[in-house]
């Protein structure tokens, strides 16, 4: 396709809004390892009235054509939540989708970058959709099925990212473990000694989430995972919308059996949070732009309520606050997560996204974890 034909500009009408929501099927349409979202999330994802992380962004969506057709998409964004929390002067973009074309790939970036440079940005970082409670990262290894809320990308995007002069900010990991591997070595019993002493040590006491009272269990885990994160890099503590929000997404996922709390003295110290990983019954299901969502979601039931087609678990949240770290709180946790797995009809955990600074990657690893998937964060600086 020839670079003359090429244009890239903002959205300019409900039209070209609708080809920017649906083009991530028409661009996937090939690839059997994408599990797309149901219709009903990305339209909120979108929606600068619905989504809550609009209250403190300020952002604009942008599509390339070429002869007519739309070949790629980004979105321009600065989280003034961001800079203030993290005294940073950044912009980011997210939602990149592209066709294997370094000039249309080229052209998004730069318009990302010139629009947040525009309103004062130093640096340009991403991909994120749009903070780190959500989808972001670009994977840059193992092109596999995604788990529900990580994101996927053709193997292409990283070097057209690269050839824009963007260069790596950070790396997470996710590591991965199945039954075979736990019931085949003595990673359980070896946990189990080491938790042992630590709770006796320290009182350390975990409980299951109360299935009954899951919105003030909710607001115990915002409350832990602001004050455990507060530190991480990129993090920003949620608000209560988006809490309502992850309530909404999340709350009909979690399983009461395998969300855990962890106590000392009666006080909430640590949680980890563990979902079925619900792409694998979305990508049976394949919501899609013309179908009722009410039909995809009877789909999804089927496939995970009466086939149980769903094998795995994702572990996406876990923390312990910052005084009550070094305890043991986390391995007691996770020898929970470990327990519950064992007896249940999943065969696998994904744990992650972990920050690759994080020292929890090498005990998982001890314990017979493998990290399987990175994803990446780009950054490019716009003061040169």
């Amino acid at each position: 396709m020839g670079e003359s034909t090429l244009e890239i500009k903002t959205l300019a009408d409900r039209r070209e809004f609708e080809d920017f929501f649906s083009f991530p099927w028409r661009h996937y349409a090939d690839d059997a390892n994408w599990a797309p979202p149901l219709l009903s999330m990305r339209r909120q994802l979108l929606d600068k009235s619905k989504h809550p992380a609009w209250k403190y962004m300020d952002g604009a969506y942008f599509a390339a054509w070429q002869s007519g057709q739309m070949v790629g998409t980004i979105a321009a964004f600065i989280n003034h939540e961001h800079n203030r929390y993290h005294d940073e002067n950044i912009g980011f973009f997210g939602l990149f989708e592209s066709i294997d074309d370094e000039a249309v790939a080229r052209g998004l970036l730069e318009a990302a970058a010139d629009w947040v440079r525009a309103r004062g940005a130093a640096a340009i970082r991403g991909p994120a959709n749009f903070t780190t409670n959500e989808e972001c990262g670009l994977l840059v290894d193992n092109f596999s099925q995604p788990v529900i809320m990580m994101p996927y990308n053709p193997p292409y995007y990283a070097a057209l990212i690269e050839q824009a002069g963007f260069e790596k900010a950070m790396d997470v990991h996710c590591i991965y473990q199945d039954r075979e591997t736990i019931e085949a070595t003595d990673s359980l019993a070896r946990l189990e000694r080491l938790v042992k002493r630590a709770s006796e040590r320290s009182g350390i006491i975990v409980r299951n989430m109360n299935a009954g009272d899951k919105k003030a269990e909710f607001e115990r885990f915002r409350e832990i995972y602001n004050a455990a994160w507060e530190k991480n890099w990129g993090f920003i503590p949620m608000n209560d919308e988006e809490l309502e929000a992850l309530v909404k997404d999340l709350g009909m996922l979690v399983e009461a059996d395998l969300a855990f709390f962890a106590e000392i003295a009666g006080e909430p110290v640590g949680f980890a949070l563990t979902i079925p990983n619900f792409n694998e019954a979305l990508r049976r299901a394949y919501p899609r732009p013309g179908v009722p969502e009410i039909w995809t979601m009877a789909q999804v039931a089927w496939h995970w309520k009466i086939r149980r087609a769903i094998r795995g678990v994702r572990m996406p949240l876990m923390g312990v606050k910052q005084e009550h770290r070094n305890k043991g709180v986390e391995l007691a946790m996770l020898l929970e997560v470990m327990k519950a797995l064992l007896p249940s009809r999943y065969d696998y955990l994904d744990s992650g996204w972990i920050l690759e600074t994080n020292p929890l990657i090498k005990i998982s690893v001890s314990l017979g974890g493998q990290i399987y998937k990175t994803h990446r964060f780009y950054q490019k600086s716009l003061t040169t």
